[in-house]
């Protein structure tokens, strides 16, 4: 299993599409790059998570540290294609009530 967070840009500043894992292993990677995408635009910030094979409660740490500097910035984080059983963890631990979520399309 691959190791990594990869990223692809669809538009600078404000979407992109993270596949691989988001954990303790890639969060400081994650961190500075929503960091540097929120701070350089403008809108809400469209994060594709469909391919997303691995969440772990670092990579929901990044999501809330995220929105928090993004409403400071006037913006909000949204996640798109949120697959069912992470939409579960996100209700299990409330962060649908913080995070924009839209679910996965079957």
């Amino acid at each position: 299993m691959n190791q990594e967070l990869r990223v692809e840009v669809l538009r600078p500043g404000s979407e992109l599409v993270l596949s691989g894992r988001l954990d303790v292993r890639t969060a400081t990677a994650a961190r500075a790059l929503l960091r540097e995408m929120i701070d350089s635009g403008d809108g809400d910030i469209l994060l594709h998570v469909r391919s997303l094979e691995i969440w772990d409660a670092s990579g929901l740490g990044i999501f809330v540290g995220a929105q928090r500097r993004a409403r400071r910035a006037g913006r909000q984080i949204v996640l798109t294609g949120v697959p069912p059983r992470q939409l579960r963890l996100l209700r299990a631990t409330r962060l649908h009530r913080l995070l924009t979520v839209e679910p996965a399309v079957a």
